[in-house]
């Protein structure tokens, strides 16, 4: 008998559906449950050949013991290696050399940090920071954001230089990203399931989060030519990143579906907050990759992060020949040795400041709560 292991958090009607329908099709020959863990053997052996994650992302424990997991050949939907790595600036450059429109961003340095670092740990920041530059560059309205974060946390839409100071100051140790402000003609939220399943559906973020309001049915919200571009859009980031269950969020402007979220390996799936359409084609579509990962043979597992992203590097195994190589070689001739001399350069120190020269016995420590736009532009 095959074992399917759940992972997951407060959420309740997902899992639990994924766990009725798992049982239902495996009959007896494939069983899912929730996962109970304990202390963790470096050398245990396998329990489950697949586990779905929804919430190791917030407990180190749990990814630690995905990734030991993993080790043993169970299959992890999201991989939890490539999971642990990714973050959302990335995501962006990534997406611009795939030829997938993205809005105008620029990450920042922190405002504060860890106990410990000092101006001599930050030589290599500058100072100043060129505000206006990025103020010109990303425009107003615009968000700042967390450069690895989710659900609406600490997100703050600003509207001048002033306003993005004022919440830059608010931001402590967290690293954030400033990103244009897209104002749209039309939103969408894509679910991708292994790659390659889409489901497209119309997405209104200014209904506040988790509220059931965001979600619309309604198949034809898009053009066909602007569904298609979207479906290719998320497949071409879903397969690049190697993420088998994401959404993709697209703020679509004049023609254009600019993609501004595409890093959530643990999207919301909740009956009360997608409806019963969204909520049954997801749970149907990730029983349908559980049941065709059990199905494929189980490969060596391989670790290197080269191996994570996809396509995989063009590799050669070409050696040059002998008489080629020797023509290469350089022998290195010892330089005769110099005195060594003092030097009176003091060593060069740079210790980072907000642009308002906030004291630091004024600096905020605590993380700002999240925070949900007020209009329509919108960033996550």
């Amino acid at each position: 008998m095959k074992k399917v292991g759940i992972l997951a958090g407060r959420e309740k009607t997902f899992p639990d559906a994924l766990i009725k329908n798992i049982n239902e099709r495996g009959q007896g020959d494939v069983f899912a449950d929730f996962i109970k863990l304990g202390g963790i053997r470096h050398d245990a052996p396998p329990q489950y050949d697949v586990v779905i994650d929804r919430i190791s992302h917030e407990v180190p424990f749990y990814r630690a013991t995905l990734k030991r997991m993993a080790l043993e050949g169970t299959v992890i939907i999201n991989n939890p290696f490539w999971w642990s790595a990714d973050d959302k600036f990335f995501n962006y450059s990534l997406a611009r050399k795939l030829g997938v429109a993205v809005p105008k961003t620029v990450l920042l340095p922190q405002k504060d940090y860890m106990t410990g670092i000092t101006s001599e740990s930050l030589r290599n920041l500058e100072f100043p920071l060129d505000w206006q530059g990025v103020a010109d560059y990303v425009g107003f309205p615009s968000f700042l954001k967390p450069f690895d974060g989710g659900g609406w946390k600490n997100v703050s839409k600003v509207n001048s230089l002033d306003e993005l100071l004022k919440e830059y100051n608010q931001t402590g140790t967290l690293c954030m990203t400033l990103q244009e402000g897209i104002d749209f003609d039309q939103f969408v939220r894509c679910y991708c399931v292994g790659q390659e399943e889409v489901m497209i559906m119309a997405y209104d973020p200014r209904k506040p989060y988790l509220s059931g309001e965001q979600y619309i049915h309604n198949p034809d919200y898009l053009a066909p030519e602007l569904a298609d571009r979207v479906r290719r859009d998320v497949r071409t980031l879903c397969t690049a990143l190697g993420y088998d269950l994401n959404t993709v969020e697209f703020a679509i402007k004049d023609g254009i579906p600019y993609a501004i979220d595409f890093m959530n390996p643990a999207p919301d799936a909740e009956l009360a907050s997608v409806g019963e359409f969204y909520h049954n084609w997801i749970t149907t579509k990730v029983t349908d990759l559980v049941f065709k990962r059990l199905s494929q043979p189980r490969e060596t597992p391989r670790y290197r992060w080269d191996s994570l992203l996809s396509p995989e590097p063009t590799r050669t195994a070409a050696v040059a020949s002998q008489l080629e190589q020797q023509s290469r070689t350089i022998q290195p001739t010892a330089p005769s040795p110099e005195p060594i001399k003092n030097s009176d350069a003091k060593a060069a120190t740079v210790a980072w400041q907000t642009a308002t020269e906030t004291p630091s016995s004024a600096k905020p420590t605590a993380r700002k709560q999240g925070k949900t736009p007020s209009s329509g532009s919108k960033t996550t």
